[in-house]
């Protein structure tokens, strides 16, 4: 274990914990949960800053972590521990064809191309990692579809058993990832938030490590490193806008994380802009973002991704949008789908509708919004468009098979 590389502290009642142990919600505040409102107590990893730039005081800060492989901000001892695969480091693009109109310098991060097709990987292979420093072979998780795949390819690449929950009715797609990289897939009837719930009891009982978001504060480390990369790939100039998909709520608290560790390295003086976007059928964040009573209502979005009844981070991502005045967009799922066809046919990039709501929601917010002409915009693919295919179906007719003539070529070119 890790005691005194950093500690924990709870997101909701300011707990400090030490890291001599596993830990997953924060104690005090566990108790408090209620299955219609189970999002308190979501720990955070805090490192000893002072130390941290004292170390580096006599060279310069940034290349001194990126030549470390950013050992000293990560809850692991060895990179060695890290899968082979590779995982991060994923291109940013800018955008030249007529996608938002020439409002704004525009560009997208595109993590379909980590090594199981999602952003998710970031966070399985840090959860990896650590299992393997502690001697953990068994790592459950609760998924919609891509963290399981995700983790279940990463385990695969380590040696390691995964166990995924999922609810009945995720993508195809996906479950075939989880069965082909030889996990063991747990289909639950119910939702996301059902899988959720047995998955944390059956790790319990057959002592797992438990991989899910919202429970195993880890999976905010792994995120926070898409932050880091930006800094890098952006020359340390930050774009002023960043739209982030959320579901419950764990990618965009993992991006402010990573810019929160900048900020405490010294290393930039503001954070960009994030922008939460949500499908209508799936806004649980948005919609309680400043009530005391909450209330979540059931989710209905083909966006399988963001589709979360109760935001098991609820909390710690309202917390960091009201902090560092975040903001907050809503897109239909005819929004997300005309996207997800823009975006492909002007610039190649296919992405799951999930991913595709950071374009839908640029789209709607530049409405309302006037964006300078030099702003940055940053939007964040966290997945690729084959894990979801079904979704597709509505906006897109392919041809009956023809006669082996021109003439019936013609009849199709002219469609």
């Amino acid at each position: 274990m890790l005691a005194d590389k950093f500690h924990y502290t709870c997101s909701d009642c300011g707990n400090i914990l030490d890291s001599g142990e596993i830990r997953y919600l924060c104690p005090v505040c566990q108790q408090k949960n209620t299955p219609e409102q189970p999002s308190l107590g979501v720990l955070k990893l805090v490192y000893p800053w002072n130390e941290i730039r004292a170390k580096f005081k006599n060279k310069p800060i940034w290349e001194a972590l990126k030549q470390s492989g950013f050992i000293d901000i990560l809850p692991i001892n060895k990179l060695e521990s890290f899968p082979y695969l590779k995982v991060g480091s994923t291109p940013v693009y800018k955008i030249t064809e007529n996608l938002d109109e020439k409002a704004c310098e525009l560009y997208v991060k595109d993590d379909s191309q980590n090594p199981t097709y999602s952003f998710k990987d970031r966070a399985s292979a840090l959860v990896s990692a650590f299992a393997k420093e502690n001697g953990i072979t068994t790592i459950a998780a609760a998924s919609t579809g891509n963290a399981g795949s995700s983790i279940a390819g990463i385990c695969a690449s380590q040696k390691q058993q995964a166990v995924v929950f999922v609810p009945a009715n995720a993508p195809l797609a996906k479950l075939t990832q989880i069965l082909m990289y030889g996990a063991k897939l747990i289909p639950v009837k119910g939702n996301y938030d059902n899988a959720f719930d047995l998955s944390i009891e059956a790790s319990d009982k057959y002592g797992w490590y438990n991989r899910n978001t919202a429970f195993n504060p880890l999976t905010i480390e792994g995120k926070k490193t898409v932050s880091l990369e930006i800094y890098e790939q952006f020359n340390g100039k930050l774009p002023d806008y960043i739209f982030v998909p959320v579901g419950d709520g764990v990618i965009i608290s993992g991006v402010y994380k990573g810019f929160e560790d900048l900020l405490q390295l010294k290393l930039i003086t503001k954070i960009p802009t994030l922008v939460a976007v949500q499908a209508s059928g799936s806004n649980n964040l948005i919609i309680n973002k400043n009530r005391d009573k909450l209330s979540f209502s059931e989710s209905h979005t083909l966006a399988d991704s963001i589709s979360v009844t109760i935001p098991r981070n609820f909390f710690m991502a309202r917390n960091y949008l009201n902090k560092y005045q975040g903001k907050t967009i809503e897109v239909s799922d005819e929004q997300i789908l005309q996207a997800s066809y823009l975006l492909s046919k002007n610039t190649g990039l296919f992405a799951e509708p999930a991913a595709a709501a950071s374009l839908a929601g640029f789209l709607n917010f530049k409405k309302t919004n006037k964006l300078d002409q030099n702003s940055g915009v940053l939007l964040l693919l966290t997945g690729s468009g084959l894990k979801d295919l079904n979704a597709t179906k509505t906006i897109m007719k392919v041809p009956e098979p023809i006669a082996c003539n021109l003439t019936e070529v013609k009849k199709i070119l002219e469609m």
